[in-house]
């Protein structure tokens, strides 16, 4: 990049200056700079001078890098040009500057959470085509959907060796052996054969998606975990958009929902890709082995402090999940046979509806990382409650506007998202994150027999969400109450058994 600049001394001495806003240089002498702490690989600037007699000089500013962003660098190549140019911090750089190690790892990570979101989301958009081909019932599919979660015994099986062997490696083999049970799915002669291969995929994919979690705040610096949270729930919303995409295939032919289940064989030779890149998490590996914890405090007092973060986190996930798994799982068969939508309008009104979340999402993990957790997770869970409830009550228009300001709203809740893998040691914080992931799919099967049922009884979805409305409304107050502040704080001073980073 070539920049001309006509300036003043004054003008001149500002560019002789290192920067220290999206990069961070060190001089290495008037007028040349190098890289300090940013972004990339690489990064050098260059002046030259030419001298004016009207006190006025040219400058030509050659500035050659290379970016960490890893596979994203296309999507990324225009608006780092710009923030390189403008020489400010862009607004969709996280709070904290990343470097670029922290960068290439949150890229590699989000090319898995693509992977998990769409693998994650196949079973919701399919369950009520798959259900019409194999004649079942809206109960019939709440107990589909309820078994499914007994995945997590899978997950909690990814996790415990997460803790014991490293998470690197594990994450990229897991990745693919939950495509290979996805593919399987397509065969399925009956809803049990593909509740099977989805309880396996859907296990891999909890025990994916935790281990990502870990990853990611292990490696990012305190004041920007909430932000990598929050790009990496995006990126799962990308993933999960994907099926919605495909979804339509479903219109064509009774089996035409099989497909959704064949597409991720593309993502194969991705994943051996990114897995080959991705290094050790570096608190993983300087916690292996480390008598540091006994030296630094008292076992027995951090379990017990663990035991009850850990009974706080995993009841307040339950009481969320108990009214979110259902309101989402059950969208399709209330839109199909609620609403007479198709498979095609059933994917335009889950695009409309959702891909406005992302605002939501992008405010979350800014919001939280620089206003606190608490306060953007109660209005997460009380206002998207509130708004998601009232658009299974209603039709038309507001049905519309009340799910969009609903799926907003409880988009806000990825705040809270960042304390499972803050508030554990680096030992046990993929086997905690997997506890508490375990009690919320316990919700997550709860809410979707209570909802399943009722709706058969009730003949409508509105009352049986008024009725589990109540589980993310008691996780608002456990939140506000007891929920302590961690936004800015490094890992270490939450865990002081850890070793310092």
């Amino acid at each position: 990049m070539v920049i001309s600049h006509e300036v003043d001394d004054r003008g001149l001495a500002e560019l002789r200056r290192p920067r220290d806003d999206l990069v961070g240089e060190v001089a290495v002498d008037g007028n040349q700079f190098t890289l300090n702490h940013g972004p990339f690989h690489s990064w050098e600037r260059t002046l030259q001078v030419h001298w004016g007699r009207t006190g006025t000089h040219r400058v030509v500013e050659t500035i050659v890098y290379r970016t960490a962003v890893a596979v994203w660098r296309p999507l990324f190549a225009l608006p780092l040009r710009w923030a390189v140019r403008a020489r400010r911090v862009p607004w969709w750089a996280p709070p904290d500057r990343l470097d670029a190690r922290a960068t290439r790892v949150l890229c590699l990570l989000a090319c898995f959470q693509v992977v998990d979101g769409y693998l994650g989301t196949v079973i919701t958009q399919t369950i009520t085509f798959a259900s019409d081909e194999f004649g079942r019932n809206d109960t019939a599919q709440g107990v589909t959907l309820a078994v499914v979660r007994l995945g997590i015994v899978i997950a909690l099986g990814v996790v415990a060796l997460a803790d014991r062997r490293g998470r690197h490696r594990l994450l990229a083999g897991t990745a693919l052996a939950a495509v290979a049970a996805t593919v399987i799915g397509a065969l399925s002669p009956g809803l049990w054969f593909l509740g099977g291969t989805q309880l396996i995929a859907r296990g891999l994919t909890m025990g994916m998606g935790i281990l990502i979690g870990v990853f990611a705040a292990e490696e990012l610096p305190r004041g920007s975990r909430a932000y990598g949270v929050s790009v990496l729930t995006l990126c799962a919303a990308l993933g999960a958009g994907m099926a919605v995409w495909v979804l339509p295939v479903a219109d064509l032919d009774p089996r035409g929902w099989r497909a959704v289940y064949l597409v991720p064989v593309v993502a194969i030779p991705g994943l051996i890709a990114v897995g080959r890149r991705l290094p050790e998490s570096l608190r993983y590996t300087a916690n292996i082995g480390s008598e540091q914890a006994v030296l630094d405090c008292d076992r027995e007092g951090r379990q017990k402090i663990e035991g009850r973060r850990l009974l706080l986190l995993a009841v307040a996930s339950f009481l969320l999940l108990i009214f979110a798994a259902p309101a989402s799982q059950f969208q399709n068969d209330f839109l199909k046979d609620h609403r007479d939508y198709s498979a095609a309008g059933i994917t335009l009104f889950t695009l409309l509806t959702t891909t406005p979340a992302g605002i939501g999402i992008f405010l979350a993990g800014r919001w939280a990382d620089t206003r606190g957790r608490r306060g953007v997770g109660a209005l997460g869970l009380l206002g998207g409650t509130v708004f998601v409830v009232i658009g299974y009550h209603t039709t038309g228009a507001a049905m519309w506007a009340s799910t969009v300001v609903g799926t907003v709203l409880g988009s806000l809740t990825v705040a809270l998202g960042v304390y499972g893998p803050e508030l554990f040691s680096t030992r046990n914080r993929a086997r905690a994150n997997g506890l508490i992931v375990t009690l919320g799919v316990v919700g997550s099967a709860t809410g979707l027999l209570v909802v399943g049922v009722l709706a058969d009884r009730f003949g409508s979805y509105g009352p049986a969400f008024l009725v589990v409305a109540a589980g993310p409304v008691l996780a608002a107050v456990l939140v506000l109450r007891w929920f302590p502040e961690t936004a800015r704080v490094e890992l270490e001073d939450l865990n002081p058994g850890d070793v310092p980073i």
